[in-house]
Protein backbone atom coordinates (compact mmCIF):
# COMPACT_ATOMS: atom_id res chain seq x y z
CA UNK A 1 0.00 0.00 0.00
CA UNK A 2 2.80 2.12 0.64
CA UNK A 3 4.38 1.59 -2.63
CA UNK A 4 0.98 3.06 -4.13
CA UNK A 5 0.66 5.63 -2.05
CA UNK A 6 4.34 7.41 -2.90
CA UNK A 7 3.35 6.32 -6.78
CA UNK A 8 -0.05 8.52 -6.36
CA UNK A 9 2.13 11.36 -4.70
CA UNK A 10 4.70 11.18 -7.09
CA UNK A 11 2.08 11.66 -10.34
CA UNK A 12 0.35 15.05 -8.50
CA UNK A 13 -2.94 12.76 -8.65
CA UNK A 14 -4.53 14.41 -5.50
CA UNK A 15 -4.10 17.58 -7.11
CA UNK A 16 -5.11 16.64 -10.64
CA UNK A 17 -8.31 14.79 -9.09
CA UNK A 18 -9.02 18.57 -6.95
CA UNK A 19 -8.69 20.64 -10.45
CA UNK A 20 -10.85 17.92 -12.19
CA UNK A 21 -13.53 18.25 -9.51
CA UNK A 22 -13.44 22.17 -10.34
CA UNK A 23 -13.55 21.62 -13.76
CA UNK A 24 -16.56 19.85 -13.30
CA UNK A 25 -17.76 21.99 -11.45
CA UNK A 26 -17.41 25.33 -12.78
CA UNK A 27 -18.50 24.15 -16.21
CA UNK A 28 -21.41 22.21 -15.03
CA UNK A 29 -22.67 25.60 -13.14
CA UNK A 30 -21.72 27.92 -16.19
CA UNK A 31 -23.49 25.36 -18.03
CA UNK A 32 -26.75 25.31 -15.28
CA UNK A 33 -27.08 29.69 -15.39
CA UNK A 34 -26.33 30.03 -19.18
CA UNK A 35 -28.88 27.19 -20.47
CA UNK A 36 -30.56 25.94 -18.00
CA UNK A 37 -31.80 22.26 -17.69
CA UNK A 38 -30.76 19.99 -20.39
CA UNK A 39 -28.70 17.63 -22.17
CA UNK A 40 -25.21 19.47 -22.83
CA UNK A 41 -23.75 17.69 -25.89
CA UNK A 42 -22.16 18.50 -29.18
CA UNK A 43 -19.59 20.95 -28.63
CA UNK A 44 -19.61 22.34 -25.12
CA UNK A 45 -19.57 18.34 -24.07
CA UNK A 46 -15.98 18.33 -26.11
CA UNK A 47 -14.43 21.16 -24.95
CA UNK A 48 -15.17 19.86 -20.67
CA UNK A 49 -13.64 16.88 -21.62
CA UNK A 50 -10.95 18.36 -23.25
CA UNK A 51 -10.61 20.60 -19.91
CA UNK A 52 -10.69 17.39 -17.96
CA UNK A 53 -8.08 15.13 -19.78
CA UNK A 54 -5.47 18.40 -19.61
CA UNK A 55 -6.12 18.76 -15.89
CA UNK A 56 -5.28 14.85 -15.37
CA UNK A 57 -2.33 15.09 -17.95
CA UNK A 58 -0.08 16.09 -15.50
CA UNK A 59 -0.61 12.51 -13.93
CA UNK A 60 0.96 11.04 -16.75
CA UNK A 61 4.79 11.45 -15.86
CA UNK A 62 7.01 11.52 -12.79
CA UNK A 63 9.47 13.65 -11.30
CA UNK A 64 12.03 11.05 -12.45
CA UNK A 65 12.32 9.91 -15.89
CA UNK A 66 14.81 7.45 -15.41
CA UNK A 67 13.12 5.60 -12.43
CA UNK A 68 9.97 5.57 -15.14
CA UNK A 69 12.19 3.52 -17.37
CA UNK A 70 14.12 1.04 -14.71
CA UNK A 71 12.76 -2.77 -14.92
CA UNK A 72 12.40 -2.51 -10.87
CA UNK A 73 8.59 -1.86 -11.39
CA UNK A 74 6.14 -3.38 -13.52
CA UNK A 75 5.63 -0.36 -15.38
CA UNK A 76 3.60 -1.55 -18.18
CA UNK A 77 0.70 -2.91 -15.96
CA UNK A 78 0.79 0.14 -13.58
CA UNK A 79 0.60 2.81 -16.68
CA UNK A 80 -2.55 0.71 -17.97
CA UNK A 81 -4.22 1.00 -14.43
CA UNK A 82 -3.10 4.64 -14.84
CA UNK A 83 -5.23 4.96 -17.93
CA UNK A 84 -7.84 3.46 -16.70
CA UNK A 85 -8.25 4.92 -13.52
CA UNK A 86 -8.21 8.63 -15.49
CA UNK A 87 -10.83 6.96 -18.00
CA UNK A 88 -12.70 6.35 -15.31
CA UNK A 89 -12.52 9.47 -13.44
CA UNK A 90 -13.73 11.65 -16.26
CA UNK A 91 -16.35 9.20 -17.21
CA UNK A 92 -17.76 9.35 -13.32
CA UNK A 93 -17.22 13.40 -13.45
CA UNK A 94 -19.12 14.02 -16.01
CA UNK A 95 -21.56 11.33 -15.50
CA UNK A 96 -22.77 12.01 -12.02
CA UNK A 97 -23.95 15.16 -13.46
CA UNK A 98 -26.92 12.81 -14.88
CA UNK A 99 -28.82 13.18 -11.61
CA UNK A 100 -29.07 16.62 -12.24
CA UNK A 101 -31.36 18.65 -14.30
CA UNK A 102 -28.13 19.90 -16.51
CA UNK A 103 -26.84 16.70 -17.67
CA UNK A 104 -23.43 16.21 -19.63
CA UNK A 105 -24.37 13.76 -22.33
CA UNK A 106 -25.24 11.30 -23.68
CA UNK A 107 -23.85 8.76 -22.58
CA UNK A 108 -22.25 7.15 -25.87
CA UNK A 109 -20.70 10.80 -26.72
CA UNK A 110 -19.22 11.49 -23.40
CA UNK A 111 -17.44 7.83 -23.71
CA UNK A 112 -16.46 8.51 -26.70
CA UNK A 113 -14.92 11.69 -26.64
CA UNK A 114 -12.93 10.54 -23.11
CA UNK A 115 -11.49 7.61 -24.57
CA UNK A 116 -10.33 9.39 -28.22
CA UNK A 117 -8.91 12.55 -26.12
CA UNK A 118 -7.16 10.57 -23.36
CA UNK A 119 -5.71 8.31 -26.13
CA UNK A 120 -4.30 11.46 -28.14
CA UNK A 121 -2.91 13.19 -24.90
CA UNK A 122 -1.41 10.06 -24.09
CA UNK A 123 -0.20 9.48 -27.33
CA UNK A 124 1.22 13.40 -27.26
CA UNK A 125 3.12 12.08 -23.56
CA UNK A 126 5.23 9.62 -25.59
CA UNK A 127 5.93 11.77 -28.78
CA UNK A 128 6.16 15.07 -27.06
CA UNK A 129 6.40 14.91 -23.14
CA UNK A 130 3.96 15.09 -20.68
CA UNK A 131 4.29 18.97 -20.37
CA UNK A 132 3.03 19.29 -23.62
CA UNK A 133 0.80 16.25 -24.46
CA UNK A 134 -2.52 18.16 -24.10
CA UNK A 135 -1.07 20.61 -27.00
CA UNK A 136 -2.77 17.98 -29.79
CA UNK A 137 -5.97 17.72 -28.31
CA UNK A 138 -6.35 21.23 -27.51
CA UNK A 139 -5.69 22.12 -30.98
CA UNK A 140 -7.62 19.59 -32.67
CA UNK A 141 -10.77 20.52 -30.37
CA UNK A 142 -10.58 23.79 -30.86
CA UNK A 143 -10.50 23.41 -34.73
CA UNK A 144 -13.45 20.81 -34.71
CA UNK A 145 -15.57 23.00 -32.67
CA UNK A 146 -14.65 26.00 -34.21
CA UNK A 147 -15.23 24.31 -38.38
CA UNK A 148 -17.77 21.55 -37.61
CA UNK A 149 -17.06 18.65 -40.27
CA UNK A 150 -20.11 17.10 -42.55
CA UNK A 151 -19.85 14.10 -44.80
CA UNK A 152 -17.44 11.10 -43.82
CA UNK A 153 -14.19 12.89 -44.13
CA UNK A 154 -15.60 16.03 -42.00
CA UNK A 155 -17.33 13.68 -39.35
CA UNK A 156 -13.74 12.18 -38.92
CA UNK A 157 -11.63 15.26 -38.90
CA UNK A 158 -14.24 16.62 -37.05
CA UNK A 159 -15.04 13.85 -34.51
CA UNK A 160 -15.23 15.12 -30.97
CA UNK A 161 -17.66 17.62 -31.94
CA UNK A 162 -20.43 14.88 -33.57
CA UNK A 163 -23.47 13.49 -32.49
CA UNK A 164 -23.10 10.11 -30.73
CA UNK A 165 -23.81 8.21 -33.47
CA UNK A 166 -21.48 8.90 -35.67
CA UNK A 167 -19.83 6.22 -36.99
CA UNK A 168 -16.61 8.31 -38.44
CA UNK A 169 -16.31 9.94 -34.94
CA UNK A 170 -16.35 6.56 -33.27
CA UNK A 171 -13.70 4.82 -35.77
CA UNK A 172 -11.36 7.41 -35.10
CA UNK A 173 -11.45 7.55 -30.95
CA UNK A 174 -11.51 4.46 -31.24
CA UNK A 175 -8.54 4.51 -32.89
CA UNK A 176 -6.63 6.87 -31.05
CA UNK A 177 -7.59 5.31 -27.92
CA UNK A 178 -5.56 1.87 -28.66
CA UNK A 179 -2.56 3.70 -30.12
CA UNK A 180 -2.35 5.78 -27.45
CA UNK A 181 -2.95 3.31 -24.67
CA UNK A 182 -0.56 0.71 -27.10
CA UNK A 183 2.25 3.63 -27.39
CA UNK A 184 1.78 4.70 -23.59
CA UNK A 185 2.06 1.72 -21.69
CA UNK A 186 4.64 0.36 -24.17
CA UNK A 187 6.85 3.44 -24.34
CA UNK A 188 6.10 5.89 -21.16
CA UNK A 189 6.37 9.54 -21.56
CA UNK A 190 8.86 10.84 -23.42
CA UNK A 191 11.80 11.79 -20.67
CA UNK A 192 12.34 15.79 -19.92
CA UNK A 193 15.00 17.68 -21.85
CA UNK A 194 17.81 19.03 -19.40
CA UNK A 195 16.05 22.26 -19.89
CA UNK A 196 12.56 21.44 -19.12
CA UNK A 197 14.23 19.51 -15.68
CA UNK A 198 15.70 23.08 -14.33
Amino acid sequence: MRGLTLYIRSRRVPGALGGAFAVTALTWLLTAVSNGAGEVGGVLLALTVLLLVAVLTVTLGGPDDSLDRTAARPWGALRTLHLVALLGCVLVLLLVTLATATRFGPFGHVVRDAVGLLGLTALGAVATGTARAWFLPLGWTLGAAAFPGTGTAGEALTWQAQAADSRPAAVVAAVLAVAGFVAYVGRGPLPRTSAENV
